[in-house]
């Protein structure tokens, strides 16, 4: 494990409103950074549309397909094809009336290895995400893939360290955060820089605290009144940005990690080591008062 290395590969890229469009520029760019050397490839928050969710309309609902689906099958074949892990973001149909914001993860052997559900669901202006999807119910997931055992959470799950916790005590070696985050046009250039270092602020934190690399892979363009804000980015488990996008370019990005930079970490600031897990039991409340103490 001391020298254990991987190369992960970062897809930020626009979208349109043709599901199928934005299926196949994924594909290409998915063969793109392949070639590059990429072996774990990492796609952003529903990647196969615009982001719909800054409108609540119903006719969004036909964006969505099974999970495992079409999309996954293809995906699984280019995997095996290519050798390559592809963590992708989907529109999930469960069921008539039940959706969910769903990650699948396929191994480089194009077998599917399961999926995680977002838990976090936002609901802001813009982000009207409580309208199409149902928070997760499978927990939080790692996935053993040929390559690294990674975590996948989703966008609004990056706020909570909770999450990123759990995950890294399930054993995850890399936490994904696929995401689709932006400005809204008629904010301040100060208002839009504070938003986007709070972004990264957070999931850097959550390096630093678990000892293990984060990927955090956004989308960027102009949608409807929303400037996704790119940036995406890698840090090492001491918070140490190792890669950052743009913010207004499509870019795609391969980056060697030592996953060994785990141990030697967690070694040398030992916070898994003097967790009191026995004076934790009130993170359970929602809140604690008079009333829920």
């Amino acid at each position: 494990m001391e020298n254990k290395k991987v190369k992960v590969g970062l897809i930020q890229m626009t979208c349109t409103k043709d599901k199928q469009a934005n299926i196949n520029k994924a594909t290409e760019k998915i063969k793109q950074i392949a070639a590059e050397g990429a072996q774990i490839i990492c796609l952003q928050e529903l990647f196969a549309s615009l982001y719909f969710c800054d409108v609540e309309d119903y006719d969004n609902f036909a964006l969505a397909e099974a999970i495992p689906g079409k999309t996954t099958a293809d995906f699984s074949e280019l995997a095996k094809k290519l050798n390559v892990v592809i963590i992708a973001s989907l529109f999930e149909k469960r069921a008539e009336g039940l959706y969910h914001n769903t990650v699948a993860v396929i191994d480089a052997d194009g077998s599917y290895l399961g999926k995680y559900r977002k838990n976090h669901i936002p609901d802001d202006p813009a982000f009207y995400e409580k309208f199409y999807f149902t928070p997760g119910d499978l927990g939080y997931k790692v996935f053993k893939t040929k390559y690294a055992t990674i975590g996948t959470l989703i966008c609004w799950d990056q706020w909570y360290p909770e999450a990123a916790r759990i995950t890294a005590l399930m054993g995850a070696e890399i936490i994904f955060y696929p995401t689709a985050i932006g400005w809204a046009t008629s904010q301040t250039e100060e208002v839009n820089n504070e938003q986007y270092y709070a972004w990264q602020t957070i999931q850097r934190s959550h390096a630093i605290a678990n000892g293990v690399h984060v990927v955090s892979v956004n989308r960027t363009g102009l949608e409807g009144e929303l400037n996704f804000w790119g940036g995406s980015f890698i840090s090492n488990p001491f918070g140490t940005l190792i890669y950052e996008a743009s913010h207004h370019n499509e870019e795609i990005h391969v980056e060697e990690l030592n996953l060994g930079k785990t141990n030697e970490y967690r070694i040398h600031w030992p916070f898994l080591r003097d967790r009191r897990i026995d004076t934790y039991l009130p993170i359970c409340k929602r809140f604690i008062d008079e009333e829920n103490n």
